[in-house]
């Protein structure tokens, strides 16, 4: 009897591997097809409607004529069509795109983007004896290339039901970009980007960005949040260190989708020897986009200027002992139950270590609350 050979397995995850690429590339262009029709349809109806051509009764003699010819098709009731209008009109506004130009153009360049758009800007300053009508046409043309990218490049890779999310649940230009970029980069599912929009996340990372413009750290924009809200904890009032970050542990995967997705776990009360004694962190994770240690230090009460140097201490011995040597150096992050601004920018004035101080809620903040902190904080340093 001929001996069979044993099959190396490797090669059938290579094929189940080969199979998931193909599907999700699959779903990727149906995506792609289906939101571009949407837009394309939520074009017509505004036009008509706009015009005066189209009427409420001629969009609803509208969907009973789709549903009569392709009754297999869902979501084009009279419902649907009015979001495929809204949808059009939010994002070919042109106040929309003038809005965002800078941060598209940024956008795209860093994702390999056509370069047509960042050199349509150069050809208007070198022609400084254009009149002014001829101006005016290429500054249009240009918002059209930054309107065309921004459908092609960031409205097709955001599902439709994300998309529905996002067009009810943010308000300014700023804010909706914010999500669908995310959206994007965290390939989030319906759930996590529902739960970003309703913890005000936008605002969060506002918060975020100013203070460390504020402190003056070496932290990358868009990475961190502050506050950092744990609502699925269900953790008392009152409850100690330990508690806060068994229960992180506990729902690590929840943790990670707040922390952002760029987070690889490492673990929890990593061991560091420094001379004869033994030191141990809070939680440890690796970033994968900053490729660095990110150490998070918990602490159940209002910041205080002590725990920064121990923070320090912590990020020197892993980039001494536990980093390699094409790593970036550690960053620090401490996770406050409070902080007071002032008492954190003097803290952080002479501080040369990537690190930040960040507050941490067990409950859902109310969006108005943090709206309204992120513009006092402004304020505050406006004066300064």
């Amino acid at each position: 009897m001929k001996k069979v050979k044993s099959v190396d397995k490797g090669e059938f995850v290579k094929i189940v591997h080969l199979i998931q690429e193909a599907r999700n590339r699959a779903y990727s262009k149906v995506n792609e097809e289906l939101v571009l029709l949407y837009f394309n349809v939520g074009q017509i109806v505004s036009a008509k409607v706009s015009n005066g051509f189209w009427g409420e009764g001629s969009v609803d003699e509208l969907a009973n004529f789709i549903t009569s010819k392709l009754p297999e098709l869902s979501g084009f009731n009279r419902r649907g069509l009015y979001r495929m209008k809204q949808f059009y009109e939010t994002y070919s506004d042109t106040e929309f795109i003038t809005t965002l130009s800078d941060q598209l153009e940024h956008y795209f360049i860093l994702n390999t983007a056509i370069t047509k758009v960042s050199a349509v800007p150069a050809q208007i300053k070198k022609q400084k004896t254009v009149q002014k009508v001829s101006a005016l046409g290429t500054q249009l043309s240009h918002l059209d290339l930054l309107n065309n990218q921004f459908v092609a490049k960031v409205l097709t890779k955001v599902s439709w039901t994300n998309h529905r999310l996002i067009l009810s649940k943010s308000k300014n230009a700023e804010e909706k970009f914010y999500y669908l970029i995310k959206a994007i980069e965290e390939n989030y599912t319906s759930r996590e980007l529902e739960r970003a929009l309703n913890s005000a996340q936008f605002e969060r990372n506002m918060l975020s960005k100013a203070i460390v413009s504020a402190a003056r750290t070496q932290l990358p924009n868009n990475i961190f949040k502050d506050p950092y809200i744990f609502e699925f904890l269900d953790l008392p009032e009152l409850h100690s260190e330990s508690d806060l970050e068994q229960a992180l542990i506990k729902n690590l995967q929840k943790f990670i989708t707040e922390i952002g997705k760029g987070f690889s776990y490492m673990g929890n009360q990593f061991r560091l020897q420094v001379g004869n004694k033994d030191y141990h962190t809070d939680l440890l994770f690796f970033h994968r986009d900053l490729q660095c240690l990110v150490l998070f230090e918990l602490k159940i009460k209002e910041f205080e200027p002590e725990f920064l140097g121990k923070l320090n201490f912590y990020l020197e011995a892993l980039d001494r002992d536990v980093k390699r040597p094409h790593e970036n150096p550690s960053i620090g992050i401490l996770l406050c139950k409070g902080k007071d601004t002032e008492v954190v920018e003097y803290a952080m004035a002479r501080n040369t270590s990537p690190a930040m101080i960040a507050d941490y809620e067990t409950k859902l903040i109310d969006k108005k609350v943090l709206a309204n902190k992120l513009h006092q904080l402004v304020k505050q340093l406006s004066k300064k």
